[in-house]
């Protein structure tokens, strides 16, 4: 997989939320910090969100705006009258949150402009139909619509930051030799990489590469390996019923002893109690 399917993959957790709401000209509204994303268009009409820390930003008709961290706001109408608005929330696991959410700021607005970001329009404009009409299967469609939002949002949100920093995953991943090497990561985290094997495949020599890894994504590419391949291991460990052997395998390491003391210096507990704490707590809510 890409890196940010990746990301997204390895963050959510249970069903995302979704509401197409009229809001009155007095209307106003506190939400608590969230343990995930949420999203709000104004459909028709206008907002202003603020919160502690943020300046405030006002949404106009069509415009999207995007907490990556659930982070506590306030929504105030603005409108003359009532403001449709579509507002979403997707719960996500911050214990071990991908460091690609950790670079977006708090809050990303994006204003709409004709043409922009026309597959982010589209999608809102598919999730709004859906959510106007009793349409036969719209309990299969309305979760995939949101998680195809949730990719046009962080899509936007990416080249929105691309333009303002000169560091960090937004700028990483719309770096083409970066870019290169880190879907060499993802797609094969069980090859035996070196800095030298990941320059070459990025076209660059081991010490320029070194260097530009480590100044776009904040941390030097083995260290990011080795972080990528645990939680690939943990994700296998909470979805397969593979031997601690193949789990290791399949996240490149050579025994089980090697990862065994690489997963539980990372997760504090070992591999097998992490399977077993897992199933423990399905059978609790079950």
């Amino acid at each position: 997989m890409d890196v940010l399917s990746d990301a997204i993959g390895t963050m959510r957790v249970g069903r995302p939320s979704l509401s197409l709401t009229p809001v009155g000209p007095s209307w106003h509204q506190r939400v608590e910090a969230f343990e995930g994303a949420r999203f709000y268009v104004a459909v028709t009409g206008g907002l202003q969100l603020s919160g502690p820390g943020l300046s405030a930003v006002a949404v106009g008709p069509g415009d999207a705006v995007l907490f990556p961290r659930g982070t506590a706001h306030t929504l105030v109408n603005t409108g003359e009258g009532t403001t449709q608005l579509l507002a979403g929330a997707y719960r996500l696991d911050q214990a071990r949150p991908h460091p690609l959410f950790q670079d977006l700021p708090d809050l990303v607005s994006m204003p709409t402009h004709p043409g922009r970001y026309p597959a982010l329009q589209a999608s809102i404009d598919l999730l709004r139909g859906e959510l106007g009409e009793e349409l036969h299967g719209r309990d299969l469609v309305l979760p995939a619509l949101l998680d195809l939002l949730l990719v046009h949002l962080i899509r936007a949100c990416l080249l929105e930051r691309a333009g303002l920093a000169s560091t960090g995953w937004c700028v990483a991943l719309n770096d083409e030799v970066i870019a290169r090497s880190l879907r060499a990561v993802h797609e094969r985290p069980a090859d035996p990489w070196t800095v030298e094997s990941l320059g070459a495949h990025a076209g660059l020599s081991r010490a320029a590469f070194a260097r530009r890894f480590t100044a776009l994504v904040g941390q030097p590419p083995l260290t990011y390996l080795t972080w990528w391949r645990l939680t690939t291991a943990a994700r296998l460990l909470q979805t397969t019923d593979l031997p601690l052997s193949a789990v290791a395998q399949n996240s490149g390491y050579g025994s089980v002893y090697a990862f065994a003391n690489a997963f539980k210096r990372e997760y504090g507990v070992s591999a097998g109690r992490y399977r077993r704490q897992l199933s423990e707590s399905v059978q609790a809510l079950g």
